[in-house]
């Protein structure tokens, strides 16, 4: 027999070097913060090798550990594969996806129906965070983040862009009945509603508008960009938004783009796959299918559900 280290924990161990903290281990795995200290130092005295070391009030792991880590999350998920294949073909597989909020709701979470119609056998897992940029942690098979699909942008994931991403003025239809805005001028009276989380929106868009001299005009500041959207759908004043990713929202009659032809290029959204592992046929698949849904903006018209 093979004299293998403690698997419980290499587990552990896992967890630990892929959130790279303590306290995420214990809740991922839920246990307590020292059983996972205790876990970790069983298999550095089984090795002989330190994996973490103190840095500040915080445990980081070593670089040999680090590359450690990846071996043993790929053996786990081949292992998962095998056990999978042996004779589990029935069980419904997990896909966990990491998103922003706002991307999650008006763009991801509408069009999942037709993933899951392709594939009934797998169920699609989402955590949302607050900002587009946010760190990549904890664990999860595909992350969409907002940045540049490039080798050296994310050098630990591999990166394939699935939507790009302008910004252009966005209000209600009721709004704009009331008091429609035909050029750029009619913004001045309206009420503009802004993004702590996007912060240069509006004077971006005035720049491109060619009135920057409304800069300094009324505005109301919402903590988060889906907080300011419905602001806007319930017709408190005008905003900026991204598109394509509110496509949905204007199909469905519940915002309107009264000056399309004026828009603010933004760096579009990636999907991320850990490259560890790099042969998982399912994250692969469905940030293939990702890239099909950002690429083809009109099959979502028709058939998309509408968001309650």
């Amino acid at each position: 027999m093979r004299h293998l280290p403690p698997l419980n924990a290499l587990r552990v161990f896992e967890v630990a070097a892929r959130t790279g903290s303590y306290a995420e281990a214990a809740s991922e795995l839920g246990l307590t913060h020292g059983a996972v200290s205790r876990q970790i130092g069983a298999l550095e005295r089984w090795l002989g090798q330190r994996l973490f070391v103190k840095a500040g009030r915080r445990m980081v792991v070593t670089p040999i550990a680090s590359v450690f880590a990846a071996e043993v999350s790929l053996s786990f998920h081949r292992l998962a594969e095998a056990a999978e294949a042996c004779g589990r073909p029935g069980v419904r597989r997990i896909l966990r996806v990491s998103a922003p909020t706002s991307f999650a709701m008006r763009w991801l979470i509408p069009r999942l129906r037709r993933f899951h119609a392709a594939h009934p056998d797998v169920e699609v897992a989402v955590t949302t965070v607050s900002a587009v940029h946010e760190e990549l942690r904890g664990g999860f098979d595909v992350a969409v983040r907002q940045g540049v699909a490039t080798d050296d942008a994310w050098p630990q994931h591999i990166a394939v862009p699935v939507l790009e991403n302008a910004d252009t003025l966005i209000m209600s239809p009721a709004l704009f009945e009331r008091r429609p805005i035909s050029k750029p001028v009619d913004v001045e009276g309206h009420l503009l509603l802004a993004s702590e989380t996007r912060p240069g929106d509006w004077t971006d868009w005035l720049e491109a508008a060619g009135v920057s001299h409304l800069a300094g005009h009324d505005r109301q500041v919402f903590d988060h960009f889906f907080v300011t959207r419905q602001a806007v759908e319930d017709g408190i004043g005008i905003g900026i938004g991204p598109m394509p990713m509110l496509d949905i929202d204007i199909a469905a009659g519940r915002l309107m783009t009264p000056l399309p032809g004026i828009r603010v290029t933004r760096t579009g959204y990636v999907a991320l796959r850990p490259r560890h592992l790099d042969n998982a046929a399912l994250p692969a698949t469905f940030v293939d299918w990702l890239a099909a849904e950002g690429f083809n903006r009109t099959a979502c018209r028709p058939s998309c559900p509408d968001i309650p």
